[in-house]
């Protein structure tokens, strides 16, 4: 396939951070440029991205941004019909304010890529049908994204940063410890074996009445409250396999909740902010024990100490408390700590495209016929977690 040829809805968002990589010149003839698109959940985005074929570093061009919030808020969480019909009625729009924020015709493009898995299929289908019908029109080949991979490689676009590290990803959907050897290449280490970080915030924040999207919601509400107000458990701390275990933790917080009934809004502070230091609490000593993992069993690197970089990924990485804990921890143990700018942590078409860029520069397309996938594991080798549930199992 050929290369490049030498309505609005609110809220619609432009997230270009201001990023090491983005000021760095580059003639464009020496850079691929990659359309990516997101539709996996519940935003609808398409970003445009360079990455120069020299130094390898990359440029964010565009990155445009639909959330679907308002929405899903009555229902206090993510309706998948809904979504999948927001995505069609705005997808059109965002593609088209990509292309011309970058100031990039679709012919000045060298590849399409699309999120392909793991999400929502009906949404998931949307976005690639869309890209799949881009790329025939533009005689341009066609990059299936795995949005776990997408999520786990992104500070390559916005640091540089290469394989190997360990990669903590904590989303709605998927909450993993992974060994990041290379593009494609991932050694899972540790899973939750019920609820994703995410959907364990979204929920406390259902059940304390905080609405949706439940995550910000929780962290706004800890800030008055008293972390050691209410001993939550710890569910998992020092078991030798770093998975992770949220639905105990949460069924304490609503045990707590129908005990204060009814409840104050300074419980519900005190609440959120119990529920945040346990969440950290568990998350520390699970990364404290993949530590150990990687260190004992390093990856391949350029050097013996390569691996000894912790990056957090996925919209629950945007957390200011687990962010602040795990910096602390990295300074104790002699890693890097390393995580996405804010506005890059949730879903996005950035990392869909720089994922996009990367795997054109091997050479590695997909035909035009590659089916969406509801579920896509990152490290497919992976034994399922014993006891794990509908997520922590296969995603």
């Amino acid at each position: 396939m050929g290369g490049r040829d030498k309505t609005r809805q609110a809220p619609i968002h432009s997230a270009i951070p201001n990023l090491r990589n983005i000021d760095v010149p580059s003639d464009s003839a020496k850079e691929i440029l990659v359309l990516g698109i997101e539709t996996s959940c519940d935003e609808t985005a398409a970003a445009v991205v360079a990455r120069d074929t020299v130094t390898g570093r990359g440029r964010i061009l565009s990155n445009v941004v639909r959330s679907q919030w308002e929405s899903h808020r009555a229902f206090g969480g993510v309706v998948p019909e809904i979504a999948a019909r927001a995505h069609v009625e705005c997808l059109d729009d965002i593609v088209r304010e990509a292309l011309s924020s970058a100031g990039v015709p679709l012919s000045g493009l060298d590849a399409i890529a699309a999120t392909a898995g793991p999400g929502l299929i009906g949404g998931l289908i949307v976005g690639l049908v869309s890209a799949k019908a881009l790329a025939l029109a533009g005689d341009l080949p066609l990059v299936a994204v795995n949005h776990l991979e997408a999520h786990a490689l992104t500070v390559g676009l916005t640091e540089g940063l290469a394989p190997p590290y360990l990669l903590l990803l904590v989303s709605g959907g998927h909450t993993q410890l992974l060994a990041v050897v290379d593009l494609g290449r991932y050694r899972r280490l540790g899973t939750t074996i019920d609820d994703a970080l995410g959907e364990a915030f979204d929920k406390t924040a259902k059940l304390l009445g905080l609405g949706f999207p439940g995550g910000p919601a929780v962290e706004r509400t800890a800030r008055d409250g008293n972390p050691a107000r209410f001993p939550l458990p710890r569910p998992m701390m020092g078991r030798e396999v770093p998975h992770f275990s949220f639905a105990g933790l949460k069924t304490a917080v609503r045990q707590t909740a129908l005990s204060l009934t009814p409840l104050h809004p300074g419980d519900v502070a005190h609440l959120c902010a119990s529920f945040e230091a346990a969440v950290a609490d568990c998350v520390r000593d699970r990364v404290v024990r993949a530590m150990s993992i990687m260190d004992n069993q390093p990856p391949s690197g350029r050097e013996p100490n390569d691996h000894r970089h912790l990056v957090v990924a996925g919209g629950v990485a945007a957390n200011l408390r687990l962010r602040a804990g795990l910096q602390r921890l990295c300074t104790e143990r002699g890693y890097t700590f390393h995580a996405p700018p804010l506005s890059l942590c949730s879903d996005n078409a950035a990392m869909i495209a720089w994922v996009g860029a990367l795997r054109f520069a091997r050479g590695e397309t997909d035909p035009l016929d590659f089916a969406a996938r509801a579920r896509w594991p990152l490290d497919a080798a992976a034994a399922p977690a014993i006891g794990a549930g509908r997520l922590g199992a296969k995603a």
